[in-house]
């Protein structure tokens, strides 16, 4: 199981040894490299016995003597120095199946690989797992942990996901609550399928896995995400402002219970939900820690709350300039809200998504193409700024492979990317 090395780095103990790009990495004091978990727990002991083998065959044994945290500066092909694993499941809900053709190969991989999950917060469904993964999880302490649940039911679960092992998978969850797995669970809720009495039945369950004040778990409701691709796919029915009313009405009602019986709300409403039904978002201390922020759980709550703190402490300023905002329809009036603050020379504007489909809302899957066509016949100020969830995580590229650069050429404006905080709204706004 030799890890190839893709390149090394400068003035690094692997450097000074003689490793070169191309080496194969064998083992570290005689353990096989499975994955960068391995790897990083045989890399804390200060002596070392690496194994390589060179470009010609040759092996060498390095003997290396090292503080605890030093790096040996190996680079691998990726992160995860291993092959990820795919999914199995064909659920009735994907959003992959969703996207239309024609897109980057990458948008096109469902990756179900626990290792991932901790790495980079993706959600897995647990149904490929084995004992041994778990056992793996429980050495390396690889916590929290993301998982899709969407209903405790075995039955509706199989029939959700079109996977006969997607009921019996879910017992992989005792072992990992009972082993001190931190639990990030989510339900993508779907009406007429795990809504209604079988959501209560999930929150139910879930929470008899958590220990009392939640030790770091918790479970998020989101809606489910419907495209205009979905040719061939099960009738899906989306959420409209009544029936998200009467999920945050139903959650809600299970907070309360939960918080008097186990010492925390465990269960939380994807903002969406209440932009859709235009309730009021819940006060600060009701996320308890954010666990879910990056889920889309209190995300509008840390915002608003950022954006007054600083605007308090920001002495009153006009901008000399007018300004465009493009967000997603979901947002649009929160953020116009929040800007009118600041000045009413502040135009936000709603771009709506004929990419995806109208039932998509968010402005994390708006495309390059379609702020372009929508912002060309406006008066758009001297800049225009727009949410970094619009690009691709670390890249200024859209969904649709747009740049940046691209945009702010079609629009004939400098478009600026302002980071999901209310501390950098502010900034971009008076910048």
């Amino acid at each position: 199981m030799k890890k190839e090395i893709l390149k090394i780095e400068k003035k690094s103990i692997a450097e000074e040894m003689g490793i070169e790009a191309g080496d194969w990495l064998i083992s570290i004091n005689d353990i096989a490299i499975v994955d960068i978990f391995d790897y990083r727990l045989c890399c804390r002991e200060e002596y070392l016995e690496v194994l390589v083998e060179k470009a010609d065959g040759e092996q060498w044994l390095l003997e290396i003597d090292k503080d605890e945290d030093e790096e040996l500066g190996l680079v691998f092909e990726n992160d995860l120095m291993d092959n990820m694993r795919g999914c199995g499941n064909k659920c009735l809900f994907c959003f992959i199946d969703q996207n239309p053709l024609g897109m980057r190969d990458s948008l096109y991989f469902k990756d179900d690989d626990y290792r991932l999950s901790f790495l980079h917060g993706n959600y897995i469904t647990l149904t490929n797992m084995t004992k041994a993964d778990v056992e793996r999880i429980l050495k390396h302490r690889i916590s929290p942990i993301n998982i899709s649940i969407h209903a405790t039911c075995p039955k509706l679960r199989v029939e959700m996901m079109g996977n006969p092992q997607a009921g019996r998978s879910l017992d992989f969850l005792k072992d990992l609550a009972d082993g001190g797995i931190a639990l990030s669970l989510q339900i993508v809720l779907c009406k007429g399928y795990n809504d209604g009495e079988n959501l209560d039945k999930t929150i139910y369950d879930l929470s008899r896995y958590i220990p009392r004040g939640g030790a770091g778990c918790s479970l998020a409701v989101v809606p489910v995400g419907l495209t205009k691709h979905r040719e061939g796919l099960t009738q899906l029915e989306p959420f409209d402002k009544e029936s998200c009313q009467a999920v945050i009405e139903q959650i809600t009602s299970w907070q309360g219970k939960l918080l008097k019986e186990i010492g925390t709300r465990f269960v939380f409403i994807a903002d969406e939900f209440y932009l859709k039904a235009g309730h009021p978002l819940p006060k600060c201390d009701e996320y308890e820690d954010f666990l879910q922020i990056d889920n889309g759980i209190g995300m509008l709550r840390a915002f608003k709350d950022e954006f007054y703190e600083e605007l308090a402490h920001t002495k009153a300023f006009v901008p000399s300039e007018k300004i465009t905002i493009a967000t997603g329809v979901a947002a649009a009036p929160f953020i116009r809200h929040l800007a009118g603050k600041v000045s009413q020379d502040i135009d936000v504007v709603a771009i709506k998504n004929d990419f995806y489909g109208r039932h998509i809302t968010v402005a994390g899957l708006l495309t390059g193409q379609d702020i372009a066509k929508q912002l060309a016949d406006r008066e758009l100020g001297e800049r225009v700024l727009l949410p970094s969830s619009c690009l691709k995580a670390g890249e200024d590229v859209f969904l649709d492979d747009m740049t940046l650069e691209e945009l702010s050429r079609k629009v004939g404006r400098q478009v600026i990317v302002v980071d999901g905080e209310g501390l950098d709204f502010v900034e971009a706004l008076m910048a």
